[in-house]
């Protein structure tokens, strides 16, 4: 049995949590209420995981340090320098592989399927902030100093989402019109909560994960208009009413909500097909993607309790 120590208990914290205390080993969940799942095998701490000496004595004896933490949206570029400063310091000091959940917002905008190897050209803070976070981590994996691995994924479906299809589902299954930025009818990939878990753990204790990062294994890519209609089947609701915003009605919201503005500069992921190669994890790793039918039902369910 052995600790493994996760900062952030939102969906992919709470979901690697229970993997790992199902699989009978120690979880230390750190954050800054100390919530996080019940279970046995579940010790909940509150700290700022900002903290590099706090951290680093919460992950001494430790085996991986894993990265679920989500500063507000807006907050990425005052939030995450001191906080990934502190995960990489205590995972350096106290010997564990720090396993960090990315995101696709590091590649920008690109006109092919993103693989690990699609150059990270951001224009965007947020994006760059990312970056700089997985540079930074590099170097030091490089230097001999600490081993690191990230796992990327595209747009969460299952229970607790926050991205996209919890914008539109709920309206959706309401039967009520969704009105957003959105090319309902590119290609998207989605990926599933419980998969982002399952490849973090699974990239943090093999050798071979460590020093790149992977892609979470995902389902081929379908609209948002196709997610939304067989959602609307599952329940019974009416066919989808999905209106495309324009992007200038976009950009004015944004002058007065936070939330708008920040959606700016990852507009380009709605507006065009958006996809992600994961097959280089499923090879190497031997994770493979849940089935969109059962990740969709899941989210779904979620939503009508």
């Amino acid at each position: 049995m052995s600790l493994h120590v996760i900062v952030g208990a939102g969906p992919v914290g709470t979901a690697t949590a229970r993997l790992l205390a199902e699989r009978g080993e120690r979880v230390r969940i750190v954050t800054r209420r100390g919530t996080g799942p019940e279970h046995p095998a579940v010790e909940r701490v509150a700290a700022d995981a900002a903290d590099p000496a706090r951290l680093t004595a919460l992950t001494e004896g430790a085996v991986a340090l894993y990265n679920c933490a989500n500063p507000a949206y807006h907050r990425w570029t005052t939030d995450w320098p001191p906080l990934a400063g502190a995960l990489l310091t205590a995972a350096e000091r106290a010997g564990a592989v720090l396993a960090t959940v990315g995101n696709l917002y590091g590649y920008g905008p690109v006109d092919a399927a993103m693989t690990e190897q699609t150059p990270l050209r951001a224009t965007g803070s947020k994006g760059r902030v990312r970056n700089q976070m997985w540079t930074d981590a590099l170097a030091a994996h490089r230097a001999g100093r600490v081993r690191v691995t990230e796992v990327r994924g595209s747009d969460y479906l299952g229970a607790d989402g926050t991205s996209l299809p919890m914008l539109v589902l709920p309206r959706v299954l309401a039967g009520q019109r969704v009105f957003l930025p959105v090319d309902w009818d590119a290609p998207h990939t989605w990926t599933y909560i419980a998969d982002v878990a399952r490849t973090l753990v699974a990239a943090a204790t093999d050798v071979r994960a460590w020093g790149r990062p992977w892609h979470v294994p995902s389902p081929p890519a379908v609209p948002m208009r196709e997610l939304a209609v067989r959602a609307a089947v599952l329940v019974g609701a009416p066919a989808p009413k999905l209106t495309r915003m324009p992007y200038p009605v976009l950009w004015a919201g944004g002058v007065v909500n936070p939330f708008a503005r920040e959606l700016r500069e990852t507009a380009h992921q709605f507006t065009r097909p958006f996809l992600m190669d994961s097959t280089a994890a499923t090879a190497t790793l031997g994770v493979e993607p849940t089935p969109l039918d059962r990740s969709l039902k899941e989210t779904v369910e979620a939503l009508c309790r």
